[in-house]
């Protein structure tokens, strides 16, 4: 299947969170975000903001980085934001119940690449990249399941 792939230029962090929230009203169970970047660039202001836009009230979205795993229930599905940077090996990820949660919730994967070979083949994938203009981020997503292929037109600014 070959790879789709769209270049986002957001200008700053509304037009981060504009975005997170577009994406997040086409969501549905079993959808799962890779979010890829370096530190800094953006990766958990644009899943705080994707969740807070799919809880019925406001609620505290602090990063995982040290619980590894937090969850919300959103009104049609169960969220699952996870920080996968102080893993050592994928097996650690079917410790945390994540293979479950890829199947019925809608999960967000920051530091994907922890996952190794167990990482959704039908996962969206969001790379963040800091730009010259520190407010600035590029963004390249990229998906191979055609499921996202009509959701695709939701992403653009």
């Amino acid at each position: 299947m070959p790879t789709r792939r769209l270049h986002l230029t957001l200008s700053g962090p509304d037009a981060t969170a504009g975005l997170a929230r577009r994406i997040g009203a086409v969501l549905r169970p079993g959808d799962v975000l890779l979010l890829d970047g370096p530190v800094g660039a953006g990766k958990t202001h644009f899943a705080r903001s994707l969740i807070q836009s799919l809880l019925p009230a406001p609620e505290d979205v602090p990063s995982p980085t040290f619980t590894l795993v937090q969850t919300y229930e959103a009104p049609a599905f169960d969220i699952w934001h996870t920080d996968l940077y102080r893993l050592s090996a994928p097996e650690e990820v079917i410790e945390l119940g994540l293979l479950e949660a890829f199947e019925h919730s809608v999960t967000l994967v920051e530091w994907p690449d922890r996952l190794g070979a167990i990482a959704p083949a039908g996962a969206l994938s969001l790379t963040f990249t800091p730009q010259d203009d520190p407010d600035q981020r590029g963004l390249d997503i990229t998906w191979h399941d055609p499921r996202w292929d009509g959701r695709a037109g939701e992403f653009s600014e």
